[in-house]
Order: structure tokens, then C-alpha cells, then sequence
């Protein structure tokens, strides 16, 4: 395989920062590059949908918390990994369009859940339905036992971030 735009400008920086490790320095940056693409390609995916990735989220969190598919915000902020102040926003988008709705929480008068609508389960599943179709077609270059140990080890990597700050300045 050979050189692309992530191996020379690693290559170049390198020449410019000798702290730069390469191995390392060539993971990030591959699965940030990842992500963005991702990220593009699942905001045209559910902008089909009149949907947004993050809007998206809260339906399939919802959707796979199970019947009666109810989440309090601060169970959302965490699986989501949002402030409580981003949860709300999409909260509130999502239930103007009649696909989420608040209830008051039964076990703490305080507080509220939050219950996926009928409407918004079916748009949920044909978005996310609509991208797992096409998921396929992003892992076309791994074999189904390299997608399978690639899998594996994104998950050890992603355990092993809890709770590592970024290094000071």
C-alpha cells in the first residue's frame, strides 16, 4: 500500500517535531480522519431522515433501552456522552417533531423521563436501518476477520480512555 495524505504529513511533521512517535501519532490520526468521514457520511445518511447524528443518538439510545423505552436526561448524558445542556437541545427538537415526549418520572417527582413516540421509533429504525445497510460497504476493504479484530481492538483501546486527561500545556 502506498503513501497517502495521513503518512506523508505524519512523515513531514515528524521533520518538524521529533517528539512525534509514529506509531501512535499514525493511529490518532487515522481514526480522527475516520471519524470525520463518518461523520459526513452518516449526517447525509440521516439527513435523509430529517435527522442529525446527535438526534439520532437519543433514538437509538432510547430505542435500545428497551420497552417502555424511557431514559431520564441524566441517563442520556452519559450514554451519549453530552452535558446536560446538549441533551436538552436535542431533547427539545426532538419532541417538537412529535418523536420524543417528557413525562414526569414516577420515582422522583423532580425529575422527568424521556419516552420514544411511536413516529419516532419508525424513523429511528429506517435511519438506522438505513445505515447499517450501507455499513458494508465502509468496511469493504477488511475481511470479515479483519473487521472482526479491528472491532476487538478499538473496544481495548476505548476502555483504556476512561478517565485520561488530555497532557498539560
Amino acid at each position: 500500500m502506498g503513501k497517502d495524505w495521513t503518512s506523508e504529513s505524519l512523515e513531514r511533521w515528524s521533520t518538524f517535531d521529533s517528539r512525534l512517535e509514529a506509531g501512535s501519532a499514525e493511529v490518532i490520526e487515522r481514526i480522527g480522519r475516520i471519524a470525520l468521514q463518518l461523520s459526513r457520511w452518516q449526517d447525509e445518511v440521516f439527513g435523509r431522515y430529517g435527522l442529525n447524528r446527535g438526534e439520532v443518538g437519543v433514538l437509538y439510545a432510547l430505542g435500545a433501552a428497551g420497552p417502555p423505552h424511557r431514559l431520564s436526561p441524566t441517563q442520556l448524558s452519559r450514554v451519549l456522552m453530552l452535558t446536560s445542556a446538549g441533551v436538552t437541545n436535542r431533547l427539545d427538537r426532538l419532541e417538537r417533531r412529535g418523536l420524543v415526549v417528557r413525562h414526569p418520572d414516577p420515582g422522583d417527582r423532580r425529575g422527568v423521563v424521556v419516552e420514544l413516540t411511536e413516529p419516532g421509533s419508525q424513523i429511528a429504525q429506517q435511519a438506522v436501518g438505513a445505515a447499517a445497510e450501507g455499513q458494508a460497504a465502509l468496511l469493504a476493504g477488511l475481511s470479515a476477520q479483519e473487521a472482526r479484530t479491528l472491532g476487538r481492538l478499538l473496544r481495548k483501546m476505548q476502555s483504556g480512555l476512561d478517565g485520561v486527561a488530555p497532557p498539560s500545556p
